[in-house]
């Protein structure tokens, strides 16, 4: 297997259409390397893997589940929390838990899906969240990182 390495090949080209469109055609070439795709720019600098290419964390899977959950429950597909985790096998404290996740500010969750937060912030730290306030949860974020900073 190969990862796909581009390579430019040629000056880049801008073309203008007469709506005010602007497209820019840069020629490049593909290689496969141990299967995974690479982009590299031209000063051969190699951009790092999106996070969606890469296999999720245990935050983004709880996310992703606590969403699923609440959809169900807002869809009425279970009519209860004890009922949902009857199905999923779990306790009610746990989907209780899980479900905060899906109170998290838009900022904390683009930080989970991009993976942009340290590694020693955990499921937990999240699930264990009591404030709905945003600016609670982003100060509560910020000392976890800064408690984990000062450790390290």
């Amino acid at each position: 297997m190969s990862d796909l390495k581009i390579q430019r090949v040629g000056d880049a080209e801008i073309q203008l259409a007469s709506d005010g469109r602007i497209a820019v055609a840069v020629p490049i070439n593909f290689k496969r390397r141990s299967g995974r795709k690479l982009v590299t720019l031209p000063d051969g600098e190699v951009l790092k893997p999106r996070p969606w290419d890469s296999e999720p964390t245990p935050l983004q899977r709880a996310l992703a589940r606590a969403h699923r959950w609440q959809r169900m429950l807002d869809s009425g597909e279970v009519r209860t929390q004890q009922e949902l985790a009857d199905l999923e096998g779990v306790s009610n404290p746990y989907v209780s838990r899980m479900l905060r996740l899906t109170t998290l500010a838009p900022d904390l969750v683009a930080a989970i899906l991009d993976d942009d937060l340290p590694d020693q912030i955990r499921l937990f730290d999240f699930s264990a969240m009591d404030p709905v306030i945003w600016d609670e949860q982003r100060a509560l974020v910020a000392s976890l990182i800064a408690e984990h900073e000062s450790i390290g």
